[in-house]
């Protein structure tokens, strides 16, 4: 018999989803490999369906999305319940993802905002005997990792097709890599940069500058151009799609195995190269990066030290 496959979507923007399409000819032999028991954003499954299956059943399930919600929670249980390996697929999954942001604010803060203060929908409404039940958000989000136990991870956002097949492909083989492994290369982005060889031996920076200040050169590293890219705090396997287009490194791929957070990580790799140690001087070269919590911990705030912005 076939592995049965199963796909699953939580807190994110659909971009995995989409990766997954974008496989190509490969989709037809993943396809022809495996049998997908559960894919609601491309098929007609119920949670029903799920439900009705054997604890186990499932070989491999590709949960993607951070978790937010009570019913993205549930979900996450069942999927674990039936399926004997889950993956975490992607970086909202695998770190917590840009939605993770929100742990800058709360909950209250967030449905005030988009409904008005006290305006939100109720959690249960009743009327004429009938009842509609909505999920209720979490005050944090939280990556895959704190709502189930996770067997593996594949990074990115979304996951290179290079990756998602090659991780498949390891998934499917006879012998699985240790529990916890992220399915992607374990050195830093600017090992495989096609720029890697314009990199100063030591850079020093006095200014950075904003993407629309300036017109960034192609050829050259985009870090030493001024402009903050985190290569050099980022996993490779993406095959470099930001460079390639022109534009720095975000840190997508989250961390190599020998870095415990990833925004400490990157900014430390930052502070490295400024050049000057004066306080008032380091001051004036960062006013240069506009949003240092949303360049730093852009994928992976949930998953950090901080995990969120704290009331006091």
């Amino acid at each position: 018999m076939k592995p049965k496959v199963a796909f699953y979507w939580c807190a994110s923007c659909g971009g995995c989803e989409e990766a997954v399409v974008d496989l190509d000819e490969e989709l037809l032999h993943v396809v022809q490999a495996v049998d997908i028991v559960f894919w609601p954003v491309a098929l007609d499954f119920k949670e029903k369906d799920v439900e009705a299956m054997d604890d186990g059943s499932i070989d491999i399930a590709f949960l993607n999305g951070a978790v937010r919600t009570t019913e993205q929670r549930r979900m996450a249980i069942l999927m674990r319940k039936k399926s004997r390996l889950v993956v975490a697929f992607g970086s909202c999954a695998q770190l917590g993802g840009i939605p993770g942001l929100a742990n800058l604010t709360t909950r209250k803060a967030i449905l005030d905002e988009v409904y008005g203060p006290g305006a939100a929908p109720a959690a249960e409404f009743r009327d004429d005997g009938h009842t509609l039940t909505l999920p209720t958000l979490f005050d944090s989000v939280f990556a895959l990792e704190r709502a189930i136990p996770v067997d593996y991870y594949i990074p990115g956002c979304p996951p290179s097709q290079k990756i998602i097949a090659g991780a498949i492909a390891t998934l499917l083989g006879e012998t699985l890599p240790a529990p916890g492994t992220v399915l992607a290369p374990d050195r830093a982005m600017c090992d495989e940069c096609p720029r890697r060889d314009t990199h100063p031996e030591e850079l020093q920076i006095d200014r950075f500058r904003r993407i629309p200040e300036q017109v960034i050169d192609e050829h050259t590293c985009i870090l030493a151009q001024g402009v903050a890219c985190l290569g050099p705090a980022t996993r490779s396997g993406c095959g470099s799609r930001c460079i390639n287009g022109n534009m720095p490194c975000t840190g997508c791929f989250g961390p190599t195995s020998k870095v415990r957070d990833y925004g400490a990580k990157a900014l430390c790799s930052i502070a490295s190269i400024l050049g000057t140690s004066d306080p008032g001087e380091i001051d004036r070269v960062l006013d240069g990066i506009a949003d240092p919590v949303g360049l730093f911990y852009r994928y992976s705030l949930p998953s950090s030290f901080l995990e969120r912005k704290r009331p006091e």
